[in-house]
C-alpha cells in the first residue's frame, strides 16, 4: 500500500516517519521546496527528540522520501494523509486555504481510488466539505474516501505519543466503512485502543480535548493566583487534587500559561465554531482571558520586586513553549520579551534549541547568549520561562554568582523555595509565597 503525506509541518513529518517506521512506504510533499532539499539530505527542519534520527533510519531502508512532486506524491497513493497546515485567522476561526489546494492537488493527481485521512485539525463539517470537493474534483471513473482522524502528538514526546498513545480515533460516514477498516488496519500493530464515530464527532473530540487541557491549565493558573494572597501553597493544593482519582495529576503545574502551535488556536477556533451556531462558549472566553493575562504575571512581579525596569539588564532563559522543542508561537517568552522592551529593559535571552526560531519573530534589540551564565551575568533580575532540564540544573547559587543582583523570577516553578533561600536569592515563584534575599531599592 502506497501512503502520500500532504505537508511536512510537525504533524505531517511525525506522521510519515512514524508510518515509515512501522514498515509502510510513504512519500511526504510539500510545496516548500528548500524544506523539501532539507529532508532530501536527511536533515529535519523542525526539533523533535528522535526524528531526525527516523528519518534517516527509513529513508536507507527505501520507505521514506520527500517530494515536492505532485504528481510523484499523489499518483501512485492509495492513502493520501491531510497534514497541512490550519492557520488562525483574524476572528479566531481556522484558515482553509491550504486544506482546499490540498484537495484540488489530489483530485488532478490522483490514478486510483484514494482514501483521503485527515490528520490536519479542522472544524467541525470540513471532512464532509472536502469529500464534495473531492466528488466535484476528482476524475469521474475514481472513488474516493474520508475519513477523519485527529492527532493527539504532544510537541516534545511526539514519537512516544504515536507509539504508545491513549487512542486513536477514527470519523467517516456510513458509506465509507472499508475505508475505516482500511486504516484502522494501518494502526493495529500498535495495540493502542480505537474509538470509530461519525465525522463530526471526530472532528469535535479533538478540539474538545485540547480545550479541556487549556481549561485545567488555567483552572490551576487562577487557583495559584489565590493561593500567593491567602497565604497557602500551590505545590500541596495541586498535588491534593490531583490525588482525586477523578480530577487527576496531569495539567495541574501552575505556570505562566500554555502556549504553542495548538492550545491557543485550537481554543480560539472552538469559541468561533460555536458562535456559528449562536452558542456562546463562555468558559472557554474565560480561560483564554485567563491565560492572556498570566503571560503578563512575571513583568508585572518584577515591577514590584526589581523597581522601574528602564536600563536595567534582564536575563529571560527559555523562549520554546515548551521544553524539547524549538517552537516560539504562542510563546510566552515572547509576550514577556516585547513588555521587557517597552519598559526600557535590555533583554539578553538564552535557550538550549529554540534561539534560530526565536530570531524570526523577537524584537531586533533582543539580544542571545550562548549559555545561561553568559546571560544572567550582570543581570538585575533573570526570568524562567521555559523549565529545560538545563535550566533546573543550573543551583540557584549560580545566579547568587554571577547577576548584579539575584532576584530570579521563576514563571514554571522549577526550584523549591527552601533552595531560594539556601542560595540567598530573591525568589518570585507562582502561587508560592516569595523569598526575601534582602531588601532591593525600588524606584
Amino acid at each position: 500500500m502506497n501512503i502520500a503525506v500532504a505537508g511536512t509541518g510537525y504533524v505531517g513529518l511525525v506522521t510519515g516517519t512514524c508510518l515509515a517506521e512501522m514498515g509502510q512506504t510513504v512519500v511526504c510533499f510539500d510545496v516548500q521546496k528548500e524544506k523539501i532539499a532539507a529532508l532530501q539530505q536527511r536533515r529535519s527542519p523542525i526539533y523533535e527528540p528522535g526524528l531526525e534520527q527516523l528519518i534517516q533510519k527509513n529513508m536507507s531502508a527505501g520507505r521514506l522520501s520527500f517530494t515536492a512532486d505532485e504528481k510523484k506524491a499523489y499518483g501512485e497513493a492509495d492513502i493520501v494523509f491531510l497534514a497541512v497546515g490550519t492557520p488562525e485567522q483574524e476572528d479566531g476561526s481556522a484558515n482553509l486555504t491550504y486544506i482546499e489546494e490540498a484537495v484540488r492537488s489530489i483530485a488532478r493527481n490522483m490514478e486510483k481510488d484514494v482514501i483521503i485521512v485527515t490528520k490536519s485539525t479542522v472544524p467541525v463539517g470540513t471532512n464532509e466539505r472536502i469529500r464534495q470537493m473531492m466528488e466535484r474534483l476528482k476524475p469521474p471513473f475514481l472513488r474516493i474516501s474520508v475519513v477523519s482522524n485527529p492527532e493527539f502528538l504532544r510537541e516534545g514526546s511526539a514519537i512516544h505519543d504515536w507509539f504508545y498513545g491513549d487512542r486513536i480515533v477514527i470519523g467517516a460516514s456510513k458509506e465509507d466503512e472499508e475505508a475505516v477498516a482500511v486504516v484502522a488496519k494501518l494502526y493495529e500493530p500498535l495495540g493502542i485502543p480505537m474509538m470509530k464515530t461519525d465525522l463530526a464527532s471526530a472532528e469535535m473530540i479533538k478540539y474538545a480535548s485540547n480545550a479541556f487541557l487549556a481549561t485545567k491549565i488555567s483552572f490551576i493558573n487562577e487557583i495559584a493566583n489565590i493561593c500567593e494572597k491567602v497565604g497557602a501553597t500551590i505545590d500541596d493544593v495541586a498535588y491534593g487534587i490531583g490525588l482525586d482519582k477523578r480530577i487527576g495529576p496531569q495539567f495541574l503545574q501552575a505556570g505562566i500559561g500554555y502556549g504553542g502551535s495548538c492550545f491557543p488556536k485550537d481554543t480560539k477556533a472552538l469559541v468561533q465554531i460555536a458562535g456559528n451556531v449562536q452558542h456562546r462558549f463562555e468558559l472557554l472566553e474565560a480561560v483564554i482571558q485567563v491565560n492572556n493575562k498570566q503571560q503578563s504575571m512575571l513583568v508585572e512581579k518584577a515591577k514590584q520586586y526589581v523597581g522601574c525596569l528602564r536600563g536595567k539588564k534582564i536575563a529571560l532563559l527559555g523562549l520554546a513553549f515548551k521544553p524539547n522543542t524549538d517552537d516560539v508561537r504562542e510563546a510566552a517568552s515572547l509576550v514577556i520579551a516585547n513588555q521587557l522592551i517597552g519598559e526600557g529593559a535590555t533583554v539578553v535571552a538564552y535557550d538550549p534549541i529554540a534561539v534560530d526560531n526565536a530570531k524570526k519573530h523577537f524584537p531586533p534589540s533582543v539580544q542571545y547568549a550562548d549559555a545561561i551564565i553568559e546571560a544572567i551575568r550582570g543581570a538585575d533580575a533573570a526570568f524562567i520561562v521555559t523549565e529545560w532540564d538545563e535550566i533546573k540544573r543550573t543551583p540557584l547559587s549560580v545566579f547568587r554568582e554571577h547577576m548584579r543582583t539575584p532576584i530570579v523570577l521563576d514563571g514554571r516553578n522549577c526550584y523549591s523555595p527552601e533552595e531560594a533561600r539556601r542560595s540567598h536569592v530573591t525568589y518570585i515563584s507562582i502561587g508560592r509565597a516569595p523569598v526575601l534575599a534582602g531588601v532591593y531599592q525600588t524606584e
